[in-house]
């Protein structure tokens, strides 16, 4: 029996020389729409190619070649994008993208789309877009960073990437990679298209456009009528966005191959001149089921599956070569055979190319290549010091840790030029606790730049303005809130170097926020004590200092971080040590300092923090529990003779466990003090540390204690301190383990 793949394939060819064609959805000629003869067969030729490999794939994947795929088959409309669109207009594109890709490549000498997407099908090695880490569409040349599971998870950036085009010509960014009258591209389905993602960045585009700002950016939905096996709703795709304020919507029948062409060029005409936001709504079907897998009868007729096969785009464009007498039936077919011959050649060519062999070789791309640039020089004390205008005679004195943040993130921003910072209350406010207060002044609204509340977007606009060049420095208010969009960090930010093959970055340093010991605050929004939301994403840095001058030193590096190794850092800030000034006592001003600048006693990443000498007990902690345990740590020694020494670990991926070991390599007991959940908590991680690496722990000879947080949320005031590690509670846990 016959798959719906060589079905469709057989009657493409049976239906064309008989000259069995469907009827016209809409009355074009190629002169209409700005197209030469040979112009609308080079059209043909890219959809005959995605067809052909969609095909090719199947029958592939039979004999065991090639693996799970979802093909393009009947969005081969989207050619015409790859024709309008220039290929330094950055696209983000949806897995039904073939067509498009092909064409686009097409714009530049030398390329060979067939032969690439062939590698990336079989997991070659020398796939050059991912590595043969996974079957994606994407190009370096043509600026199409590749996608793996885009159910909506790209728009945000692509959003990103819009705003960042009209800033980078604003700022004079010399390293950004599109040019001033660029656009950015996404497409996406209509059942994507109901998913929140979707809606918050559309949303977020048009509300900037609303406001007069740039966003150069075209949504296109390719609308098939079907997600997986939930129809949408007839009409709806149109009714939910024809209308929305601040976005222009424009419809066209991707079965029409020059109709495709007329949406393509006025939602591109319309998006480059006024900067605005475009949501086209192209009309496709969906071919040979959703993916491989898929067994599309057991969801539909066979009535609607043939019905929907009879609408193949490719007969309809068939249709327009011959009506317009470009092309005779059988010089159609010939070259639609002359592809597939041409397939069925270079598939085998592929199939020979190495895979990847080894865990090294896979994770080579993990942590993103070193961008080649250096860090820009220190401004001059007198650029310094004009910036920060009345604010000189605070420099020389001790300053609580959100203040030493703001001096340094104002240093940064002068510094480098392509940090800009985004998010809610950022601006104006300075954020809910002030941290950024004055900075829109110093650097203006361009580089700190006030969001509307959607997390989703906020990381998006952060991720397509890394991707064309800036230093994102996105703000999220609170920890609990990243939740609402932590796959812009996890599946988007942190995973495309690995799946570009290093090829593309998105350098960043996302400011969180966080953690518990908040008077007066409860509940899980605003005293949440879990960084695992982190803990378990390759490649991503993650820092939590416990004061502010280990901050200010920690935020330059994570900044240096991003500019020299593209790396994706997340900087979680204490918000109860934020205010804090006392350690032992009131008035005693430990916990303060004086503001150092730039190129004073930096720090690189991995240094730990070592406060003591004793070898009696060696606590390790980070945030909250470094400033509790040398609280405990006074108590021990003055109380009950117990000589400390506390390691604040202070990053905590990737974890120096070197230097941790050897910090207490002398101890006689250690004790690790994590202020967040037992379950899923650094805790876990240093305790198997100390266990598999330390031969006197694991000898029983060096006993290893923890205390965390319970496995609780936050409750509100006293009652928190329920939960939470407490001075109490270390020197409790201390004495008990010191005596074992």
């Amino acid at each position: 029996m016959k798959n719906r793949a060589e079905i469709v394939h057989e009657n493409f060819l049976n239906r064309v020389m008989a000259n069995d064609l469907p009827q016209p959805t809409v009355n074009l000629t190629p002169a209409d729409v700005g197209l030469a003869d040979h112009e609308v067969v080079d059209l043909f030729e890219s959809q005959a190619m995605s067809r052909l490999l969609d095909i090719a794939s199947r029958r592939l994947r039979a004999r065991g070649e090639t693996y799970y795929t979802i093909g393009s088959s009947g969005h081969e409309g989207n050619a015409a994008f790859g024709k309008v669109f220039n290929a330094t207009d950055m696209a983000f594109l949806h897995y039904r993208s073939g067509a498009l890709l092909i064409q686009r490549m097409k714009q530049l000498p030398g390329e060979t789309p067939l032969y690439d997407m062939l590698l990336s099908f079989m997991a070659s090695s020398e796939d050059p877009v991912s590595g043969g880490r996974h079957k994606v569409l994407g190009s370096k040349t043509t600026l199409v960073p590749p996608q793996t599971s885009t159910i909506a998870s790209h728009l945000p950036k692509a959003m990103g990437a819009g705003h960042a085009i009209g800033l980078g010509k604003h700022l004079k960014n010399p390293d950004a990679v599109m040019p001033g009258n660029a656009v950015a591209i996404c497409n996406f389905g209509d059942a994507s298209a109901n998913h929140s993602t979707t809606q918050g960045a559309i949303n977020t585009a048009a509300w900037t456009s609303y406001q007069g700002a740039q966003m150069p950016v075209v949504f296109i939905c390719e609308d098939n009528g079907i997600g997986i096996s939930t129809s949408t709703p007839s009409g709806w795709t149109r009714a939910n966005f024809e209308h929305r304020a601040g976005l222009k919507y424009i419809y066209c029948d991707g079965l029409n191959l020059l109709d495709a062409m007329r949406g393509a060029r006025e939602a591109e005409a319309f998006a480059r001149k006024n900067r605005q936001p475009v949501f086209l709504h192209m009309r496709t079907v969906r071919l040979m089921g959703h993916a491989g897998s898929d067994v599309e009868t057991s969801y539909r007729t066979l009535k609607e599956v043939e019905a929907t096969e009879a609408q193949d785009p490719l007969l309809h464009t068939a249709r327009i070569l011959i009506d317009n007498d470009i092309l005779s039936p059988q010089q159609i077919c010939d070259i639609y055979r002359a592809v597939e011959e041409r397939i069925e050649r270079v598939a085998e060519q592929a199939i020979a190319r190495p895979k990847l062999t080894t865990n090294t070789d896979v994770m080579a791309s993990v942590v993103p290549p070193h961008s080649g640039k250096q860090m820009p020089a220190i401004k001059d004390e007198e650029a310094r010091l004009a910036m920060f205008g009345k604010e000189q005679r605070l420099l020389n004195q001790p300053h609580h840790m959100a203040r030493l943040i703001n001096f340094t993130l104002a240093d940064l921003m002068l510094q480098y030029p392509q940090i800009v910072m985004c998010g809610e209350d950022v601006g104006k406010k300075g954020g809910v606790y002030g941290v950024t207060v004055g900075l829109q002044d110093k650097f203006s609204r361009a580089r700190v730049t006030d969001t509307l509340l959607d997390e989703q977007s906020i990381l998006g606009l952060a991720i397509g303005m890394a991707q064309n060049g800036f230093i994102a420095m996105p703000e999220i208010q609170f920890l609990a809130y990243v939740h609402n969009a932590e796959d812009q960090i996890r599946g988007e930010a942190a995973t495309l170097s690995f799946f570009s093959n290093g090829q593309f970055t998105n350098p960043m340093v996302i400011r969180i926020a966080g953690l518990a010991y908040q008077k007066g605050f409860g509940g899980h929004f605003h005293n949440d004590n879990s960084l695992a939301v982190f803990r378990d994403i390759p490649g991503v840095v993650i820092a939590v200092p416990s004061n502010g001058r280990d901050a200010s030193k920690m935020l330059r590096t994570c900044v240096k971080l991003a500019h020299e190794e593209q790396r994706v850092v997340v900087f979680i800030e204490p918000i109860a040590l934020y205010m804090t000034r006392d350690l032992h006592e009131e008035g005693d001003n430990l916990w303060t300092s004086v503001y150092e600048p730039p190129g004073v006693n930096e720090m690189e990443l991995g240094d730990i923090g070592i406060s003591g000498e004793g070898d009696d007990l060696c606590i390790v902690t980070y945030g909250n529990g470094h400033y509790l345990s040398l609280q405990a740590a006074k108590q021990l020694e003055e109380n009950h003779g117990i000589h400390c020494k506390v390691v604040d670990i202070r990053w905590l991926a990737p974890l120096n466990e070197q230097a941790i070991l050897d910090a207490a390599t002398n101890a006689k007991h250690v004790l690790i003090v994590d202020e967040c959940r037992r379950t899923g908590s650094q805790s876990e991680a240093l305790t198997t540390l100390f266990y598999e690496q330390d031969s006197k722990v694991a000898s029983g000879q060096k006993p290893v204690g923890r205390i965390t947080a319970d496995d609780s949320f936050i409750p509100l005031a006293d009652a928190a301190n329920l939960v939470l590690p407490s001075v109490e509670g270390i020197v409790e846990s201390a004495l008990k383990l010191v005596k074992k």
